[in-house]
């Protein structure tokens, strides 16, 4: 099973899967960072993060800065709680930023996930319809976010979508697909990583183990890909899907935040 602290070049492969998978609508690399643009509601679409976990000039706050005045966005980074980044903490708390939103990137071997469910009983399929859309706009969802989230997650390239309808029948690629969707995920390949996200489940249907049907499902996915490592973000309040997670075998690589005026 993949532990932390991961190696480098991991970490430079998550971070670029990360943003891959959130379809910005540009991004720029200056100096070992990734700097993402876009107008939509995803953070990790809209924020600069560094590709290594080391030293960073200060410096960089200010040319990163300028690339998004020249677009005429806000500027946002993206940074892990580590020490190696202490300096670049102090410099935006002297500019202005505060962080907030504190993350998780937790990691998995992929045959671990897939164990969480014998049979998981989901419909994968390579486009999302309009049913696995309207799971992030239901009950309990900001409507803005959750519309933002569906354009940015079907942009995203090499990903496949999984969901649980209301019959809890399992409805292959091309068929009949009457029944609303009540549950949703979806995976991301790519820079040798599958990636989980966009996991959602209806407010009336939580607590049935949809969240782990999908899971699994998606894993068996990742396998049948020979992808044999995972990973996915949770936000550190979020104590319901880090249980979940946990059962299936994730476990912490790293903490971050967003940093923003």
């Amino acid at each position: 099973m993949p532990t932390a602290p991961l190696r480098q070049p991991d970490i430079e492969a998550i971070e670029r899967a990360t943003v891959a998978t959130v379809s910005p609508e540009a991004t720029e690399e200056f100096a070992d960072w990734l700097i993402a643009f876009d107008r939509g509601t995803i953070g990790r679409a809209k924020c600069a993060v560094p590709l290594r976990h080391g030293e960073y000039s200060i410096d960089d706050i200010a040319a990163i800065e300028a690339r998004y005045a020249v677009r005429g966005l806000p500027p946002m980074f993206r940074l892990a709680d580590d020490p190696c980044f202490a300096s670049l903490h102090a410099a935006l708390r002297d500019a202005g930023y505060r962080d907030d939103r504190q993350s998780l990137v937790q990691v998995a071997a992929t045959r671990d996930v897939r164990a969480l469910v014998v049979e998981p009983a989901v419909a994968i399929a390579a486009m999302p319809d309009d049913a696995w859309g309207r799971v992030f706009l239901g009950e309990g969802f900001d409507p803005v976010d959750g519309a933002s989230r569906v354009r940015a997650l079907t942009r995203a390239p090499d990903a496949v979508y999984a969901c649980v309808r209301a019959d809890h029948a399992m409805v292959a690629e091309g068929s009949s697909q009457n029944a609303d969707a009540i549950a949703a995920g979806a995976a991301s390949f790519g820079y040798g990583w599958a990636s989980i996200h966009a996991m959602r489940t209806a407010l009336a249907h939580r607590g049935e183990g949809l969240a782990g049907r999908i899971l699994s499902a998606l894993a068996q996915v990742a396998l049948d890909r020979g992808f044999d490592r995972m990973f996915l973000q949770v936000e550190e309040n979020n104590a319901g899907a880090q249980s979940l997670y946990r059962r299936a075998g994730f476990t912490d690589a790293w903490r971050y935040a967003y940093w923003s005026r």
